[in-house]
């Protein structure tokens, strides 16, 4: 369940998802939040140059992967824009991280491109629990999730 509490976090990853966009970049940010609250990662998309590996989720897992113990790791939530797509959702299982926290979900994406007339992903939108079974996913977070639209949609000209 989504607390009230966590919505500075998650109107948080709306900030580096902007600076993606006025990068040129896909509109989309991750923010790494520890149990305790303190913001520990964050990043925006970072495909536009050319690896379509550099998702802002992986992040967050590398920084995980580097330096909290396995308990921090599992008390920290990820909280993307966007929901995770299968490439990202392996990453906060394989390091261990808690939950994701996602403000819009892949599979609305999708409609909106579809609305759109934009080109699909060139990877199918999974479920995370598909991917990785043990990682608890909750959202979209209603109340932001226009924001992530008009972002998205700003990025393919609709």
């Amino acid at each position: 369940m989504i607390e009230e509490s966590e919505l500075p976090y998650l109107r948080r990853c709306l900030e580096p998802a902007a600076e993606a966009l006025a990068a040129g970049d896909e509109p989309f940010g991750a923010v790494l939040v520890g149990g305790d609250g303190t913001v520990l990662a964050e990043d925006h998309n970072r495909v536009a140059g050319g690896d379509r590996t550099r998702h802002p989720e992986f992040e967050p897992a590398r920084w995980s992967a580097a330096r909290p113990t396995p308990e921090e790791r599992a008390a920290a939530t990820v909280c993307p824009s966007g929901g995770h797509c299968p490439m990202c959702a392996a990453a906060p299982a394989r390091v261990g991280l808690g939950r994701i926290v996602h403000v819009a979900s892949s599979a609305r994406l999708v409609t909106w491109l579809e609305e759109w007339g934009a080109a699909a992903a060139p990877v199918r939108p999974l479920p995370v629990h598909e991917v990785a079974p043990g990682v608890t996913v909750e959202g979209p977070v209603p109340e932001l999730t226009d924001e992530v639209r008009a972002l998205h949609r700003r990025f393919h000209g609709a």
